[in-house]
């Protein structure tokens, strides 16, 4: 494994771990909390983090045409649990196909056959903007900005910064958190007020992407992709078992 071309964490089990929990939290704040603040708060770092490790993959996978046939195969199996889980017709598409975009852009940029350097990107920030899917193309431009920034930390930060300034605004204020007031003195400048949004707030996963860790985490595959749907299908059995939803308006979803 050449080092340099990531600078930056490569242990991506132990950054799927953190991201699958933090997702798990967010999820069931959508779902079960009325859209928590801190639960939907600690839910932003798990994309930026799911992110980078598809960018630690496109860069070391020893099967890079078979890399995006597995995110493609979770992604169809997690549609109806992720339309069941968070409430979603077949016109909103799950992260696993953000991811795929994503990668396959990337997959153009690396090996550049007729161009597709250019075209595939490209393609791949276009299918977004004509299929709705959760983080669309601001989510794919993302992943390819954090490959091209990939070899040097402080472009890292850089496009995560400048990202997330971007992605946060139009998202709600965070004002309060975790009991505390975040009004008033220098919560009232500008500039914090810019950071203190929901979306921005994403930039919280930076310091684990940034960190150089190159020790492994166990995680297996198989854990790692079943999470997903699987998480998913709890939480529906959850708000069944809760009364936030009933038998009859699930399968509604899926059946319209």
């Amino acid at each position: 494994m050449n080092q340099n071309e990531i600078r930056g964490n490569l242990d991506t089990g132990l950054l799927k771990i953190i991201a699958l929990v933090c997702m798990i939290i967010d999820h069931a704040g959508v779902r079960l909390l009325d859209n928590a603040t801190e639960w939907r708060l600690i839910g932003r770092i798990a994309f930026p983090l799911y992110l980078w490790c598809m960018v630690v993959g496109a860069c070391y996978t020893h099967s890079p045409a078979r890399y995006p046939l597995r995110l493609l195969a979770v992604g169809l199996i997690s549609q109806p649990c992720f339309m069941l889980g968070l409430n979603h017709g077949w016109n909103q598409l799950n992260v696993f196909f953000t991811l795929l975009l994503g990668y396959l852009g990337i997959w153009g940029i690396r090996e550049n056959r007729y161009g597709s350097r250019i075209w595939a990107p490209l393609l791949a920030l276009a299918v977004p903007c004509f299929v709705s899917m959760d983080y669309g193309w601001r989510g794919v431009l993302l992943a390819m900005l954090l490959y091209a920034a990939r070899k040097n930390r402080g472009a890292v930060a850089a496009v995560m910064v400048a990202f997330c300034l971007f992605w946060g605004q139009g998202t709600r204020a965070v004002q309060d958190v975790f009991g505390l007031s975040l009004r008033g003195g220098l919560f009232e400048l500008d500039i914090v007020k810019n950071f203190l949004k929901l979306q921005t707030l994403a930039l919280l996963a930076l310091p684990l992407m940034l960190w150089p860790r190159t020790k492994r985490t166990p995680f297996p595959k198989v854990a790692a992709y079943a999470a997903y749907p699987g998480h998913l299908l709890i939480l529906w059995g959850i708000q069944l078992a809760l009364g936030v939803t009933t038998l009859q308006d699930s399968l509604r979803l899926l059946i319209p």
